[in-house]
């Protein structure tokens, strides 16, 4: 690692323009290689900033600061100093999409002082992949606690690009559809946003590390102008700390292509070292569970006839599962509290220890032990914190004392508690709480209706993923996802980290479920998913005899959870992507590649391969006249040897896809 600091105005830029009336100061930050470059100024006395990719400009000049409940931190600052510094080193992932992750970027550090004599620090970092800023309010002659009532931080687009966007302040948090609209038409939306100017330049605006703070939406204010909003309390207030707060950083991720934003790893440089020193419990897996055939009406999630979570659909999900060497099994429902309508119940009571009729946790645990199968604990608070915090301790206690190192934790309803939203600064610390009791019992999580990831995996890598996005489930009982959506969530909501999304079913017409509903993919395109779409956990959550007898499920066998290496090696938001990923464990690459509504042909090089090697090209595509609606689980399998210097043709069908394992030979 390197790394150095240095007073600014000798090396960079400082203009100072003298006026009766107004002065400018200027100081700019470029990125290590010179293209992406973040300039602060002081416009008589107010902070702003601009950021240029090579020639273009980006943001126009946009305001910082916040609005204390006692202070304006907008204006009528001094500088007191600038320092600038720069740092290179690489750091491993415990696991993720790329082992070994370089974190390079200069830094610049703006010293400010209110005319109340107030400390403000603005902390600019330049990366190739983009740019980032927060604010860090030291401590200082402050006694009271700080309200946060506004941040003022805007983003003013110098283009009026296409953004694809979710709505904020919504009942279903982020289950929702992207849209695809011109910035000046968006009202309040949900970051990850990304957007795509007329020259082909991509930005994503999100954030880092959010910690003991609330989550910023976009505001839409004026033309191609978006703000900084903070999610409030009930009370409105935004933010409450005591003597000193750092926000998160504001993060503009920066991408000639819309692939060059999904192996941007600023985000996560932009989080802390992990932190816990015992980390052998933490491993990638696939996992099966007794899940979708709740989803279809097969089961039901409570005690009935149709109960799922039964101890002998458990054993007989273990069988199946230890005679596919798949090692985890998620059983939901297993404890007391499920009910037909307990979700239209405010404030419902579970039990996080007591086992519900017809199930015993730990004889199926003793059970799924001499079959080398793991079971995934599950708590559904129902957003009902007041409960579920009251059992915690109580209910991880188990799960240790059995021998449990997985967890997957709901909260769905439309308000915590039914007061404050997910995302504000209650939800914020309430998730982190969670994670860190976790750890301390030897847990890693699976969050669902969680707050959006920010990072914080690289801290805590317990915390394996998340849904935060509608998955799979919504095919079983609603209109469906639509042929885009998967071509759409690699370049939004995984930006900010992995998602659970759940795949893998191979039965797209859905022959058990109910009348009229249908996954809109082929099962091709299911494979592939497993490539594009990323988590180190990952379900395969058909039925079992859906997978019992079928050709296509080795590919779901064979494909890893943890990876090497990550390339994207086309795509277009919302039209197609193939992706490829390198085995973590051995030299096989494996390749998935999906499109939206249109059949399209894809020619792919294969130059990510080793340059003289041989690989086995298993090969499981769209069987030809196959696509959403024709012969939809139709999967043709060959197999070809090839080598780096060789291109492949991808033939897609209308919502399909193709999958490859490339053996090394």
């Amino acid at each position: 690692m390197t790394s150095r600091k240095f007073i600014v105005p000798a090396l960079l830029a400082l203009l100072v323009a003298g006026c009766s009336e107004t002065k400018q100061i200027t100081h700019e930050l470029a990125s290590p290689n010179g293209e992406n470059k973040i300039t602060f100024s002081l416009n008589g006395n107010m902070p702003t900033y601009t950021v240029n990719h090579e020639e273009k400009e980006i943001i126009t000049p946009s305001a910082l600061g916040f609005v204390l409940k006692n202070e304006d931190l907008t204006k009528d600052f001094e500088l007191v100093d600038v320092e600038t510094s720069t740092h290179d080193d690489t750091w491993e992932q415990v696991w993720g999409e790329k082992k070994n992750i370089r974190n390079h970027y200069n830094e610049m550090v703006v010293k400010l002082q209110s005319k109340e004599k107030h400390n403000l620090e603005i902390q600019f970092r330049a990366f190739d992949d983009g740019v980032a800023f927060r604010y860090v309010f030291p401590k200082q002659n402050i006694k009271d606690s700080i309200f946060i009532m506004d941040e003022v931080t805007a983003f003013n687009l110098k283009e009026d690009g296409k953004a694809w966007w979710i709505p904020a302040y919504q009942e279903n948090r982020y289950e929702y559809l992207y849209e695809a609209s011109p910035v000046s038409t968006l009202d309040v939306v949900h970051t990850p946003l990304t957007i795509e100017n007329k020259d082909g330049v991509v930005v994503s605006f999100h954030e880092a590390n959010l910690v003991d703070f609330a989550s910023m939406v976009l505001r839409h204010t004026e033309g191609s102008n978006l703000k900084s909003e903070l999610v409030p309390w009930a009370d409105g207030v935004k933010v409450r700390t005591t003597e000193t707060f750092t926000s998160p950083w504001r993060t503009i991720q920066i991408g000639e292509k819309p692939g060059d934003l999904i192996t941007s790893y600023m985000i996560l440089n932009l989080n802390e070292s992990n932190v816990l020193t015992d980390t052998s419990y933490i491993e990638p897996f696939k996992y099966t569970g007794i899940w979708w055939g709740m989803h279809i009406g097969k089961y039901t999630f409570w005690e009935s006839e149709k109960q799922g979570a039964t101890t002998k659909n458990a054993k007989e999900y273990i069988d199946f599962n230890n005679k596919e060497g798949i090692n985890y099994l998620l059983i939901e429902g297993w404890n007391k509290g499920w009910t037909p309508a307990w979700y239209e119940n405010r404030m419902h009571m579970f039990s996080f220890t007591e086992n519900a009729d017809n199930f015993d946790l730990e004889k199926v645990v003793e059970y799924g032990k001499s079959k080398g199968v793991n079971i995934i604990g599950y708590h559904e608070t129902g957003s009902n914190l007041i409960n579920y915090l009251k059992e915690i301790d109580e209910g991880f206690a188990l799960y240790k004392r059995l021998g449990i190192h997985n967890v997957k934790i709901g909260q769905v309803g439309s308000k915590l508690n039914m007061k404050e939203w997910h995302h504000g600064q209650f939800g914020v610390n309430y998730y982190r709480y969670v994670l860190k009791k976790a750890a301390e019992y030897g847990l890693a999580v699976n969050f669902h209706e969680p707050i959006k990831d920010t990072g914080e995996r690289r801290t805590y890598p317990n915390m394996m993923a998340r849904e935060g996005s509608r998955g799979m489930e919504y095919n079983a009982w609603s209109e469906g996802n639509p042929p885009s959506h998967e071509t759409i969530l690699p370049f939004t909501r995984l930006l900010s980290g992995p998602m659970d999304f759940t795949p893998g079913i191979l039965d797209v017409e859905v022959t058990q479920g109910y009348p009229g509903k249908r996954v809109h993919t082929t099962a091709a395109k299911q494979l592939a998913l497993y490539v594009t779409i990323y988590s180190p956990i990952q379900m395969l959550a058909d039925l079992p005899e859906n997978y019992e007898g079928n050709p296509a499920f080795q590919f779901l066998k064979d494909v890893p959870t943890d990876w090497e290496d990550t390339k994207v090696l086309n795509g277009e938001i919302g039209e197609y992507i193939t992706t490829v990923r390198k085995d973590v464990h051995s030299a096989d690459w494996y390749l998935g590649s999906i499109t939206n509504e249109k059949a399209r042909d894809l020619e792919v090089s294969l130059d990510f391969l080793d340059t003289d090697a041989q690989y086995e090209a298993q090969i499981y595509a769209d069987a030809e006249g196959t696509d959403e609606t024709h012969n939809p689980a139709k999967v043709s399998i060959t197999k070809q040897n090839v080598t780096a210097k060789d291109k492949l043709t991808l033939k897609l069908g209308a919502s399909g896809g193709t999958a490859i394992r490339f053996k090394k030979l």
